[in-house]
């Protein structure tokens, strides 16, 4: 049986009471549409299934057919890349209406989107660009959230960033300024174990103390994912969020890590850019479920 969660959420945020079931703890895959028809034929065993909602913001047509179809026999967890979570300009009504009729069309176990902006007015960038740590961004985003989880009457999961550059003007560390986001609107945390190793290598930070400040939240979804590696200007390694290659070893290591102090948690792997075969991303599936097992048997003994 799944398990239900509610928020009475203070600052405006959805009323007490609205529900979402949680996802399953296992692993779960992006579901791409060149993998409908394996899908559908193979039945996976994997824990459940995201879509980047933007993707299904139209009436019917065939993504909308396999999703229905696919819908019926596993969970799915709805993933936001366009809200501008974190932008100056107000957020956009008819955005959030559409991601609306997609919960009630398909009652999802998580809907999920970014601690970051990519709108500007009416300019769109297809990019998840930072906010700036500071009194003005964490009152914006609060009052962001506080709208997104009143229109779509259920609790949200907020995704810490992959981070290249940062702002002088930030007057807190990332952690601090989500930690006062969650407590602010009872919004709950989407862990990117990536995002977290690639913003500690890019900044020369310690990627295990970011995850035990993250892992003291309300924690309920993790995702996993491949980076590029490259050079900054002075020759330093730079770590791009690519979502195109398998969970690098260090990304393995990290995960357990914050598994030994989240407990198990609903896990996927994003792989997003030259997406593999389905056999390939059931395999690193199945790498997180054999973790997600080992924490589970240390729980049941300890």
């Amino acid at each position: 049986m799944l398990k239900q969660f509610s928020a009475s959420l203070p600052h405006g945020g959805a009323p007490a009471g609205a529900t979402m079931p949680c996802l399953p703890v296992r692993a779960g895959i992006g579901l791409k549409p060149e993998h409908f028809h394996a899908v559908l034929e193979m039945q996976p065993d994997v824990g459940f299934f995201e879509i980047h909602a933007e993707n299904y913001m139209v009436d019917g047509g065939p993504l909308h057919h396999y999703l229905t179809r696919i819908r019926e026999q596993y969970p799915l967890s709805l993933h936001g890349v366009g809200l501008s979570i974190g932008g100056e300009s107000a957020l956009d009504t008819r955005h959030l209406d559409k991601l609306a009729a997609l919960i009630r069309r398909y009652a999802p176990q998580s809907f999920s989107e970014h601690l970051a902006w990519s709108s500007h007015g009416d300019v769109f960038l297809n990019d998840l660009l930072p906010v700036s740590y500071d009194a003005t961004s964490l009152q914006r985003v609060c009052d962001h959230i506080d709208q997104v989880q009143s229109h779509l009457q259920c609790r949200m999961l907020l995704e810490n960033p992959a981070s290249y550059v940062e702002f002088s003007s930030s007057n807190m560390t990332e952690a601090e300024f989500i930690r006062e986001v969650v407590q602010r609107t009872g919004c709950g945390l989407l862990l990117d174990v990536n995002n977290v190793y690639i913003s500690s290598v890019n900044h020369q930070r310690d990627a295990c103390a970011m995850i035990r400040a993250l892992s003291l939240l309300p924690v309920g979804e993790v995702h996993l994912a491949g980076f590029a590696q490259e050079t900054d200007a002075t020759g330093a390694p730079l770590l791009i969020d690519s979502h195109g290659a398998a969970v690098a070893q260090e990304v393995w290591g990290l995960y357990q890590y914050a598994l030994e102090r989240l407990g198990p948690v609903a896990t996927l792997i994003e792989w997003d850019n030259d997406v593999p075969a389905l056999e390939v991303l059931c395999q690193e599936a199945m790498q997180a479920d054999c973790l997600l097992q080992d924490v589970s048997v240390w729980e049941r003994i300890a």
